[in-house]
């Protein structure tokens, strides 16, 4: 199949792979658990990669540039792109690093020589709902561009229906995976922030559950603890941890927790921590305490946590 010069890149799934002061933490929120469905649009085109002899990289693009606007006109999508390149030349005004610039483009065609991202799509699990304000919060890390390793930037996202399908058991060296189906037509709610602490918006359905207290950074101890978690349907259940260590000044890393799996049943159907478990609810003492973020490669039964403080900080 020839290979289209400007495409849109869709992921099949979302890594599944500061401090607040204890003044301002919420008294209690309803732990999540549960999977979701994100669909998140990017602000302005992604560029994740380039032809050879690409008019975009001849003129000065990189990767990771967002294109705004061209000749002045906003364009969302890859399709509204194509149909602003029938000039001899046109005005690329991209966002690099937070900053925007104007780069003078000669097309061939209707064609730049740029690969670019506009939407993407996956599954992540809900970490934290308040009941009070419609508030959530999800994965524990942000969504990154798989080809640039940059966080994307989003304009707008939803949330859907999911239900866990099918498990790819983890393993040492090669991370397991939860598959899982959409139901696009059953929007819970939208996405409004996705940040380096994880995703952040409010839900029209709400979480069922009884609210926990929220903990402090400073009152996580080395031991046992739980995480709540959906890997078969839609059913959450707990599942035994132990917390090893504890980071607290890992703020910017996602890495405050290092958790091992115990449960024997979590352990048999997943091998331990797998891409879909980031924002896995951690519990412990009855306190809520944070999430799942990643898992160790070279050790699927092992993993780390980000305090659910440092997630509200940058909840907004």
């Amino acid at each position: 199949m020839k290979k289209q010069i400007i495409r849109l890149l869709t992921a099949a799934c979302l890594a599944l792979a500061c401090s607040i002061s204890a003044a301002a933490l919420p008294k209690t929120l309803i732990p999540g658990g549960c999977t979701i469905g994100v669909k998140l649009y990017t602000q302005g085109l992604v560029v994740t990669g380039f032809e050879s002899r690409s008019a975009a990289k001849a003129a000065g693009l990189k990767k990771g540039d967002v294109i705004i606007q061209v000749d002045g006109e906003a364009v969302h999508t890859a399709a509204a792109l194509r149909e602003c390149l029938e000039e001899e030349q046109v005005i690329l005004k991209i966002l690099r690093n937070g900053r925007e610039a104007e780069f003078c483009v000669r097309p061939n065609g209707n064609q730049i020589g740029a690969y670019v991202r506009d939407s993407l799509a996956g599954i992540g699990t809900v970490t934290y709902y308040d009941p009070d304000t419609g508030a959530f919060g999800a994965l524990g890390h942000g969504v990154s561009d798989s080809e640039t390793k940059m966080l994307l930037p989003v304009e707008a996202g939803v949330v859907v229906e999911s239900s866990v399908a099918d498990v790819k058991k983890g393993r040492d060296g090669a991370p397991g995976e939860l598959k899982g189906s959409f139901d696009v037509n059953t929007i819970l709610g939208k996405v409004e922030r996705n940040a380096e602490r994880g995703i952040f918006g409010t839900l029209d359905v709400p979480i069922p559950g009884t609210p926990l207290p929220v903990a402090e950074a400073g009152e996580a101890e080395p031991g046992p603890a739980e995480i709540w978690a959906n890997v078969d349907g839609r059913e959450v259940r707990s599942y035994s941890v132990e917390i090893l260590r504890i980071y607290p000044h890992a703020d910017e890393t996602g890495r405050n927790l290092l958790l091992e799996v115990t449960d024997p049943a979590l352990l048999a159907t997943t091998g331990g921590i797998v891409q879909g478990m980031s924002g896995s609810p951690i519990i412990q003492n009855g306190r809520l305490l944070g999430a799942v973020t990643h898992v160790l490669v070279n050790d699927s039964a092992k993993g780390y946590g980000i305090f659910i403080e440092n997630m509200l900080d940058v909840a907004g």
